[in-house]
């Protein structure tokens, strides 16, 4: 199966290091791709939205399946386009149609569904700029700290957590007034601040049958501790010690299910990946909010830990034959550091030469993947912000957390940065 994988980053390399161990998998490519995906695949120029490029690779590759990274591309309906265009018409692909991918595409949707179908969140008011008074009256209202979110896609950024109303008020007006985030925040919604351990559960579904991938817990912020800024993950934990089967069978029954059958319900094709964030409230799963393919450090964790031809589990999904192709699961844990360029979330160098890499692979149990590279002749190159995931495999939390660590240490470049504290919240649980 000519097989060909969309997007740039740690989750694309990890697709196609796991794709490439697949007897079905005959050729494989990733368009753009990033260093690490050029030593297992072909790699193509090619964006992610250049729908039109795209379309005329899979004529000349052949290929027989796309397997969509990221989520832009979803949203913006790659697959109602290539389902309409009668060169890929025929070529299954894993990722949700358009109005699948509204569940992230739009956080005031996603809020409606889960409200139309019992499904537990955070309270929430969704507002534009037309009732921006009746906004700020309904802010002066709610408890502190208030959670403002940006309704469309902005690069992870959306989500601000106010704690006062002040600085609700003067955020809410960036948004809506000022276009903080763009045509992103041309609605926001206001929701009700969830307190509890956060988590991400992860399904595979052919939009009937579905299994649930491994859960697993990422870092966000930049600083050890969980401080300074959002970023777009400092690394990832996998299985999460609190998440066992009584919390895990209360996720499936409350929030999986009711999603899958409100999706058919309302007459969404939705052949893809669902990644549910949850927040554990005294046991009880409340979910922050849906994303439509697999997240960015999870992947180097969750797919680790998967056992069995993964082209034929994809190929399942996108074809509506889920059921005869399920995936075992590891019993290991996987932990991932994120290492990224100095300044990063904010301002950033590229180009750097990065240096051992093959040394921190040659070491038992670890594994890069590589987020923001390039390859120039035999050199490799900081390329983005979160640059590499080294992720380590092990028996137990500390094992896997010993091999990531060690296998960070390995590699430098000018300013690299990594948390060194990931997976220590959870060792503190015991």
């Amino acid at each position: 199966m000519h097989i060909l994988v969309l997007g740039s980053g740690g989750r694309e390399h990890t697709f196609a290091w796991k794709l490439a161990q697949s007897p079905s998998c005959t050729k494989l490519f990733v368009a753009p791709g990033n260093a690490g995906t050029a030593a297992i695949a072909q790699n193509l120029a090619l964006a992610v939205d250049d729908f039109e490029g795209i379309a005329a690779a899979c004529v000349e590759e052949k290929i027989e399946l796309i397997v969509v990274g990221p989520e832009d591309p979803l949203v913006k309906g790659i697959v109602d386009t290539f389902q309409k265009d009668p060169r890929t018409a025929g070529i299954p692909i894993v990722g949700p149609d358009q109005a699948g991918a509204q569940l992230e595409g739009s956080k005031d949707f996603s809020k409606r569904f889960m409200q139309e179908n019992n499904i537990p969140t955070a309270a929430y008011a969704t507002f534009t700029a037309e009732n921006l008074e009746e906004g700020l009256a309904y802010l002066r209202q709610q408890p502190l700290p208030i959670v403002l979110k940006a309704d469309g896609l902005a690069a992870g950024k959306g989500v601000l957590i106010c704690e006062s109303h002040e600085d609700a008020a003067q955020s809410f007006k960036e948004m809506l007034v000022d276009k903080k985030f763009g045509q992103a925040s041309s609605k926001v919604v206001v929701e009700a601040f969830l307190s509890g351990i956060e988590l991400s559960v992860f399904v595979a579904t052919d939009g009937t049958a579905y299994q649930l991938l491994p859960a697993a817990k990422d870092y966000k912020r930049i600083g050890e501790g969980d401080t300074g800024l959002n970023t777009g993950g400092m690394g990832a934990v996998s299985p999460v010690p609190f998440a066992d089967s009584t919390f895990l069978s209360k996720v499936e029954e409350r929030i999986v299910k009711p999603t899958l059958s409100g999706l058919q319900a309302a007459g969404i094709s939705y052949k893809g990946f669902l990644f549910i964030g949850l927040m554990n409230v005294g046991g009880d799963p409340f979910v922050i909010e849906y994303n439509v393919r697999m997240g960015d450090p999870e992947t180097e964790v969750v797919l680790p830990r998967l056992e069995g031809d993964f082209a034929l589990f994809l190929k399942g999904m996108a074809t509506g034959t889920l059921d005869q192709a399920k995936l075992e699961v590891s019993s290991d844990t996987c932990t991932t550091v994120v290492m990224v360029a100095g300044g990063y979330p904010e301002g950033y160098a590229k180009g750097d030469s990065i240096f051992g890499i093959s040394e921190a692979e040659a070491l038992p149990g670890v594994q890069v993947f590589h987020a923001g590279t390039k390859k120039q002749g035999d050199e490799i190159f900081s390329n983005g912000g979160r640059v590499l995931a080294i992720t380590g495999k092990g028996k137990d939390l500390e094992e896997a957390l010993a091999a990531s660590y060690a296998g960070a240490a390995k590699i430098c470049w000018n300013h690299v940065y990594y948390r060194k504290d990931i997976g220590q919240d959870l060792l503190a649980l015991g």
